[in-house]
């Protein structure tokens, strides 16, 4: 298992703080809307964070 960088671990933190507060989007622009699923809300900041795999967190 890889570990993240410390850059990584704050883009995750942002992003699932975004969740928390409800102000996440998806898609392009936010043109999808709110995210309301906590697995999607995941995989945006692991994808953000530059993260291959869920299994690497």
């Amino acid at each position: 298992m890889a570990k993240e960088t410390k850059k990584q671990k704050a883009k995750i933190e942002k992003v699932m703080h975004e969740f928390k507060e409800g102000t996440l989007k998806s898609g392009k622009d936010g043109a999808g809307g709110n995210v309301k699923n906590r697995n999607q809300a995941i995989a945006i900041a692991l994808s953000e964070a530059g993260v291959n795999k869920k299994s690497d967190v």
